[in-house]
């Protein structure tokens, strides 16, 4: 029997687990959809998640629901915006709960909540992003069923970790941000009246009105709170707070009514120790206060009342008094004593903008320097009005030997004030200064400030403003940073704008330097170009580098008429720099802007801008009588527009317009520009030897000495883009020679050019001048072959090639043709002229005697025709013609001779007739 009984249990006990594993695989869905389905259809949001678990087992005899990536999203009037987040959202339940309908509330007994971020907007309309329960249009009777739907929260326990919340009212100009939030409470919230026990640990931060009250100041709270759900009350019976390292104590209660909320709450700190005032400083700067010596009292005590609606914020007073105090760190040599603090934050009516700050009295002495304060700020929420006087001796250099800096913080110099300010916020916001009133001097004298923000310490001798109500004049301002010195006047138009309202400072300026050093202004950045996060030894990221970038600052809106004996830029020394710089909006713009460089002169007008990641400029400059060995050598640009003119020895005048991109350090991206030059060289002599291009030139043309050109008021034109150089047609001399040279090289020195050179044939060597000299004619003294030098590769290492030896074998082929035409041209005069004797011989002389002069006509004939024929065969030739009778003879020879001479054939019984 006892056998039958344990067999029957343990089935049972096998069926129950096999039961709660199986259960969770059949209801997870149906859990899933009865969650979304009661919060969709209560809320003007959707919630979703991507997955949702159950166990039976984990939390057994409860249920344990699991969402993971949960979200909740905004309608409008904030559509798509992400309410409430969260990575995992754990619900306890009873396994009851699982089995109810559709319709039915679902209890929860616990809720833990990881990775949470809820984010809650009030927008300008004051539109709420939080408010998202739909209206309840169901008449009384249907509303006390359907006010079951949903959840029913019988709570014991809850945890948020990790969570972030923010606050963001925008119609009030109101930030609060809780961020590394860990919150949890225990507690039987099923119950009418409960205890709930707290704990708390967050940083908080806190804006309004553009100015940080709070920034990630470490919080702490326990909290023993009262719960009565009868009346909604809930009161703080035992609660210790600390904000920073300030521990505050409180009670009080929060009454929650159908319209309003009642509170109630004061709160003070537990001792009167001087320490408490140090611990109202973050962290970071007040480090370990726990050796520091104190002296005299610190206390900080206040309460709220009254409702929180609508309309009213509760009244508050807050007190904050500190009298002859004094305090030293261990480790610093001097103290700060005679702290006296006397502080009001007072609102009397509920109404929001009635907050005030009175400070009475806020002054400390070092050593013997005393600071002053004091200052009444009235509609703290509203138009805040400010009413505040300050003055004192400080010598800055003691504030790090009394107080823990900032590292890398170095200050130096003598601070003295007087000052008196009154204004408000409204006349400020829309530029009203003359509604402000401020006056007084301020002489800051031997200040130095060191940080590791800026490259150099900034070293102030002496600075001197005045304050009125509408400027702050800069009677003096002058000083130095590594090898830049300066000294400044002016004005400044809206200091108050400035400091309170985010705005530019505007103002005009006169500046003089003896030295300016661009350089001395580079800031260092990181740039992360390796994202792979590793570490070398040291710690530092290997994926991250440093670099140096020049960037005009934001926050000026200035004019500046400057004036500098020497600028140094990269490695250039300008000399005598005057003009007006003008600057907004992290743009320099230069006008009238003269300066002396390479002994010649230099005016310059055009912009610079860094507001991009990327900084540009655009510029005209005109250059007069520049040295053009020294401007093609310390120039990149130059070098890569022109790189032949670095052999040049002279002068050059030069217009030059350009723009592009810069580098981070303000020189010019060849790669990026575009513009023209208009160049005028006057040249004394040309240093060939660092030309491997005119070397290159010499070897293919002898017959031109380019040490030799003639370079006087040679002017070329010059266009570029994208890092090609076109150069325009121009005319270069040598002697009698006239070369045209163009073409285009790229940035990288490639070459791309041909020159093209009438060339007069005497220069073509000797065999060319014998046979001009053989054809003996003036006209072909000014004869010219044209030669083409096509010139490529690199300007380190060029390519020449020519067609010289074509010209000077089709001038040889020409000359010969000429000489030729020239020979037979005098054959036929000579004809001509032998006819005419023959024909006109007088037939009165003797045969011997026309024999004779026939003979010698015909040789004289046949030797000028032949131009050097032997003579043995023109005296045969002759012989034979005078055996014949004279008149036959003259007539057949002279039909010979034109026959020959007009290229006509001889007949046959011409010359049997010949040969008889």
């Amino acid at each position: 029997m006892k056998k039958k009984i344990f067999k029957i249990v343990g089935i049972v006990v096998v069926l129950i687990i096999a039961l709660l594993i199986a259960i969770p695989f059949f209801l997870e869905a149906k859990i899933g959809d009865i969650i979304k389905n009661n919060v969709n259809n209560n809320l003007n949001a959707t919630l979703d998640f991507e997955e949702a678990d159950l166990s039976l087992i984990k939390s057994f005899p409860n249920a344990e629901v699991g969402l993971k990536k949960v979200t909740l999203i905004n309608k409008a009037p904030f559509e798509g915006d992400t309410l409430f987040a969260s990575d995992q959202v754990a619900l306890k339940m009873g396994l009851g709960e699982l089995f109810k309908g559709a319709g039915e509330p679902i209890g929860i007994r616990s809720l833990t909540i990881d990775g949470a971020l809820l984010n809650m907007t009030i927008d300008e309309q004051e539109n709420a992003s939080f408010d998202i329960a739909k209206e309840d249009t169901s008449t009384p009777e249907t509303s006390q069923t359907s006010s079951t739907e949903g959840f029913s929260f019988d709570m014991q326990s809850y945890e948020i970790s990790n969570a972030k919340i923010v606050y963001n009212d925008r119609a009030a100009g109101m930030k609060l941000v809780i961020e590394e939030m860990q919150h949890k409470g225990n507690g039987d919230l099923s119950l009418t009246t409960s205890e709930l026990q707290t704990n708390t640990n967050a940083l908080v931060s806190f804006e309004m009105d553009s100015t940080n009250y709070l920034n990630r100041n470490k919080v702490q709270l326990d909290a023993l709170v009262g719960i009565d759900l009868n009346e909604n009350k809930y009161s703080f019976l035992k609660n210790e707070a600390y904000v920073n390292q300030l521990p505050l104590v409180f009670d009080g209660f929060v009454k929650v009514n159908e319209n309003n909320q009642e509170i109630d709450i004061s709160f003070k700190t537990p001792s009167s120790d001087f320490k408490n005032f140090l611990a109202v400083i973050p962290e970071t700067y007040s480090k370990n206060i726990e050796n520091v010596k104190t002296t005299g009292n610190f206390i900080v005590e206040g309460e709220f009342n009254g409702v929180v609606d609508e309309e009213h914020i509760p009244k508050f007073n807050i007190k904050i008094n500190s009298e002859n105090a004094s305090f030293k760190y261990p480790d610093l040599p001097k103290s700060v004593r005679n702290v006296f603090i006397d502080t009001e934050i007072i609102n009397t009516s509920g109404i929001v903008e009635d907050t005030r700050v009175d400070i009475e009295r806020l002054s400390f002495m070092i050593d013997e320097d005393k600071f002053n304060m004091n200052a009444k700020i009235s509609e703290l929420m509203g138009n805040t009005k400010v009413d505040a006087h300050i003055d004192g001796r400080m010598n800055l250099a003691n504030i790090e030997k009394a107080y823990p800096v900032p590292p890398g913080l170095n200050l130096k110099g003598l601070l003295v004030a007087d000052v008196n300010t009154a204004f408000d916020m409204n006349s400020i916001e829309k530029k009203q200064y003359a509604n402000t009133k401020t006056n007084g001097n301020l002489k800051l004298s031997d200040f130095e400030y060191k940080s590791e923000e800026i490259p150099n310490p900034v070293k102030l001798k002496t600075t001197q403003m005045t304050f009125n109500p509408k400027t702050v004049t800069l009677n003096e301002l002058s000083g130095s940073t590594g090898k830049t010195d300066f000294s400044a006047t002016g004005t400044i138009n809206n200091l108050l704008g400035f400091m309170f309202n985010d705005e530019m400072v505007e103002g005009n300026f006169n500046l003089t330097s003896n030295t300016f050093a661009l350089n001395d202004f580079m800031v260092e950045e990181e740039s992360a170009e390796d994202n792979s996060g590793s570490e070398d030894e040291k710690g530092t990221s290997k994926g991250s580098t440093t670099e140096e970038k020049i960037k005009i600052p934001s926050f000026l809106d200035a004019t500046i008429n400057a004036s500098a004996n020497t600028v140094l830029y990269d490695n250039l020394t300008l000399k005598d720099v005057k003009g007006t710089l003008r600057i907004k909006d992290e743009k320099a713009t230069l006008s009238n802007m003269t300066s002396s460089i390479f002994d010649g002169k230099m005016a310059f007008n055009g912009e610079v801008s860094t507001k991009e990641e990327t900084p540009s400029f655009a510029m005209k400059l005109d250059m007069q009588k520049l040295e053009i060995a020294e401007t093609f050598q310390s120039l990149e640009l130059f070098k890569s527009l022109a790189p032949i003119a670095q052999i040049l020895q002279g002068k050059l005048d030069s217009d030059i317009q350009l723009s592009g991109k810069l580098t981070d350090d303000l020189l010019p991206d060849l790669l990026t520009l575009s513009g023209n030059i208009l160049a005028n060289v006057m040249t004394r002599e040309i240093n060939s030897e660092k030309a491997p291009l005119l070397s290159a030139l010499d070897g293919k043309l002898d017959f031109i000495d380019l040490q030799k050109l003639n370079l006087d008021e040679l002017k070329t034109k010059l266009s570029f883009e994208n890092g090609l150089v076109n150069v325009k047609p121009f005319t270069l001399k040598y002697k009698d020679i006239a070369i045209n040279v163009d073409g285009n090289h790229s940035f990288d020195r490639k070459l791309n050019y041909k020159a093209v050179m009438e060339v007069p044939a005497k220069y073509l060597g000797k065999e060319v001048n014998k046979l001009i000299a053989e054809i003996d004619d003036s006209s072909l003294q000014n004869l010219t072959v044209p030669v083409v030098a096509n010139i490529g590769g690199n300007y380190s290492s060029p390519n020449v090639s020519t067609d010289l030896t074509a010209g000077i074998k089709s001038l040889t082929n020409q000359l010969v043709e000429i000489q030729k035409q020239k020979l037979i041209n005098k054959g036929k005069d000579k004809a001509k002229d032998l006819i005419g004797k023959v024909l006109n011989k007088n037939k009165s002389k003797t045969d011997s005697a026309k024999a004779a002069n026939t003979k010698e006509d015909v040789k004289n004939v046949i030797g000028g025709i032949l131009g050097g024929a032997k003579k043995d065969t023109v005296n045969e030739a002759a012989t034979d013609t005078v055996k014949k009778t004279d008149e036959d003879v003259v007539k057949e020879k002279a039909k010979n001779i034109l026959g020959g001479l007009l290229g006509g054939k001889k007949k046959e019984t011409d010359q049997k007739s010949s040969g008889n």
